[in-house]
């Protein structure tokens, strides 16, 4: 059996030997897709973890095409180094590129037998100008819940996750600064969705946060806030003894991500797995803790708990 190791004895080791960043799979839609069709069986959510498994494989599909997309230049590169920044700023910066990208996502999806509302939503984001899409970009991605059309969200956010995971994968590691702020992610700067104790080699037991945007993971101490960066009131919640998912709760901030244990479950994947469990949701909701920021797959509207 494996031992865990405390929170003191990670941090006493030579961080030299700990991966600090693991860059998105090229399959990485591909394997979500997978996932979500895993998770939706007997699922309360089946039939809509069955549309983003769609999306999910429609992502591969389109991440697949030859796309050209700007790299950073010397500037920003020196830039990111000189002040510990991420490389990139998502929520500033993105090339009109993505909006094709979201239009081949839309002529992919409209190959499949969707239910009429959806296929209401790509219709009218097809025929959405310009101006309306980068609109729409910038409220989510600065999460301006207020002006957040949360029907198409799941599919403009599908877009700027191609876009993004595309571009970062194009990067040199080393280009990635080594230190940059707490709760970020070192590529583009977004949120993270979860975080994931990994298993194999140099990341066994070592625990990563997935950027929500680009994919990326960075490795992070465990037992602390991914929000607030708080150790002294971080608690584990958990339904019917599940091992393989807890939800990791702040008193100080009152804010929770979820974890994901994957010596108990190695295909667990933090975008799916995170979705497919929403009555950890709801448990976390009745005790007053609110989501850190949403899943890129699924928005509430504006103005609801």
């Amino acid at each position: 059996m494996q031992r865990i190791l405390t929170r003191g004895e990670i941090e006493t080791l030579d961080r030299t030997s700990i991966v600090r960043l693991i860059p998105a799979d090229a399959n990485t839609f591909g394997l979500r897709a997978e996932r979500l069709t895993q998770l939706a069986k007997d699922n309360p959510i089946q039939d809509y973890l069955e549309l983003i498994a769609t999306l999910a494989a429609a992502q591969q599909t389109v991440a697949g095409q030859n796309w050209t997309l700007p790299a950073p230049d010397d500037v920003q590169l020196a830039q990111a180094q000189a002040h510990g920044m991420p490389l990139f700023n998502a929520t500033s910066e993105r090339d009109p590129v993505w909006r094709d990208m979201l239009s081949a996502l839309i002529a992919e999806l409209q190959q499949h037998p969707l239910p009429g509302p959806v296929q209401q939503i790509l219709a009218e984001l097809a025929n959405a100008d310009a101006p309306a899409l980068e609109q729409a970009a910038d409220a989510l991605l600065n999460q301006q819940d207020e002006h957040i059309n949360a029907a198409q969200a799941p599919f403009i956010m599908a877009a700027l996750q191609l876009y993004w995971t595309l571009r970062v994968q194009a990067v040199e590691l080393k280009q990635v600064p080594a230190v940059t702020p707490f709760g970020v992610c070192p590529c583009c700067g977004s949120q993270p969705v979860s975080s994931s104790v990994q298993v194999g080699g140099p990341k066994e037991q070592i625990r990563y946060a997935t950027c929500s945007l680009c994919a990326s993971q960075w490795h992070i101490v465990r037992v602390v806030c991914t929000h607030c960066e708080d150790t002294k009131t971080v608690a584990y919640h958990s339904l019917n003894e599940d091992k393989a998912i807890k939800a990791e709760s702040c008193d100080k901030c009152r804010h929770y991500r979820k974890i994901f244990y994957l010596d108990k479950d190695p295909n667990a994947d933090a975008f799916a797995d995170d979705l497919a469990s929403l009555p950890l949701d709801i448990l976390m909701g009745e005790a007053r803790f609110y989501r850190a920021n949403n899943n890129p797959y699924l928005w509430q509207p504006a103005g609801e708990p």
